[in-house]
């Protein structure tokens, strides 16, 4: 076998020299996490005789951004073949290792496995554990690193207290600046702009519980529009039932469509509008468009899902027709729960004073939704909108285009 070069800080040691044959590691952002995972993963695999290994994150493209390249590189000389559509590794000893997520669990079932990593157990259902992987790593005594960062006293939590009580688990808790190559700056600089419960879960790994009292009316504040910056829009759809069907429905119990319309100046967000509502589909393609043609937005997010790509199509038929055409990206949940998105997007970033309101605009839609939150019986659309602004990116490019009178269209999707 070709000689290994495993370089780990100290507390990643800790938990890799470990001989328990279940760990679990509750450790902040930045920690090591994944790199200790991948170089556990490659040895487990090169050294199993009959079975596999698995690397399971809450969805497949989660585990293939986190894990796929790192392993092809950690792994060079170990392996034989990578099957890139199927995010497989095959090893020169004939063993693979596979990326799975843990939202499709019917691809997790009926193998045996020497050994698997699920990372990010706290937004996994408990069952992926207790009723699938556990049972498959019987035959040959197979072991399991449980990775992730606390969301509130959840199964992850439960997990984290009875492996004190078994003699074969080990449990670990580590802070982000357990990890000696972790710039002292970054730490302080996330503090600064993250609330204190969202700072002590996410680099102190504390187990926390976000409940009630999420936001306080004093953390909303207006003021007039910067004069630096550039506009990016997100969106978070709604059904598009018809007019007829919404008679027959109390309106208070339907979910509207809210567009949130935001400048950005480095760190700091100023929020124009967030207009909300129920429309058509066409109707909705029309006011994203306009929306973002009005404030020349670089760009644009929708929500991922069924009702985005409803979207699409009457959005690029749109485009077509104002001649106008903008940058769309997907917005994705990441495997966290609503409360735990919109938490960690807004409350450090309005603690801190880093997001101010359009005077000019009536806020008491969107100041009920932030107060009564994260009460399940209330509305959190618009919240829901402007949490999404921290993944809209924004483009270095231009973001429009004006026709000239013999334009001719050489690429419908793309517009050019």
């Amino acid at each position: 076998m070709a000689e290994l070069n495993i370089d780990l800080h100290p507390a990643q040691l800790e938990i890799f020299n470990s001989e328990k044959r279940f760990k679990i590691v509750a450790a902040g952002r930045r920690f090591g996490k994944s790199y200790l995972s991948a170089w556990l993963l490659l040895l487990n695999a090169i050294q199993a005789d009959s079975k596999d290994v698995f690397y399971i994150a809450p969805t497949f493209q989660q585990a293939k951004d986190i894990m796929w390249a790192m392993l092809k590189d950690l792994g060079r000389d170990l392996i034989a073949a990578a099957h890139e559509n199927t995010a497989v590794l095959t090893l020169i000893n004939g063993r693979k290792i596979y990326l799975k997520g843990s939202d499709r669990p019917e691809t997790l079932r009926g193998v045996g496995l020497a050994y698997c990593v699920l990372d990010e157990y706290a937004s996994m259902k408990p069952v992926v554990w207790e009723q699938i992987i556990r049972p498959t790593l019987a035959d040959v005594r197979g072991g399991a690193l449980f990775i992730g960062t606390p969301s509130g006293k959840n199964h992850f939590f439960d997990l984290y207290q009875d492996a004190f009580e078994d003699d074969d688990w080990d449990a670990f808790q580590f802070t982000s600046i357990d990890n000696p190559f972790l710039p002292a700056d970054e730490v302080e600089a996330a503090k600064k702009t993250m609330s204190s419960m969202s700072f002590r879960q996410e680099f102190e790994a504390s187990f926390e519980t976000f409940t009630g009292g999420i936001f306080k009316e004093s953390w909303f504040k207006v003021d007039e529009e910067p004069e630096e910056g550039s506009y990016v829009i997100a969106i978070d759809p709604a059904g598009f039932e018809s007019i007829e069907k919404e008679r027959n429905l109390k309106r208070s119990r339907l979910d509207e469509t809210a567009i949130a319309i935001v400048k950005i100046d480095r760190d700091k967000w100023w929020v124009k509008d967030i207009v909300h509502g129920r429309w058509n589909v066409k109707e909705t393609a029309k006011k994203i468009l306009h929306s973002a043609i009005k404030v020349e937005a670089a760009t644009v997010g929708i929500e991922t899902g069924s009702l985005r790509n409803a979207i699409l199509p009457y959005l690029e038929d749109e485009m077509r027709t104002e001649g106008r055409w903008i940058t769309i990206v997907e917005l994705r949940h990441g495997g966290k729960k609503k409360t735990e998105r919109i938490t960690w997007s807004l409350q450090g970033r309005m603690e801190h004073g880093q997001i101010s309101f359009n005077p000019d605009k009536d806020w008491r839609d969107f100041k009920s939704q932030l107060l009564d939150f994260p009460n399940h019986l209330a509305h959190d659309d618009l919240l829901d909108a402007l949490s999404y602004i921290d993944q809209v990116s924004v483009a270095d490019f231009a973001h429009s285009i004006e026709l000239a009178d013999d334009w001719e269209v050489l690429d419908n999707v793309a517009g050019y």
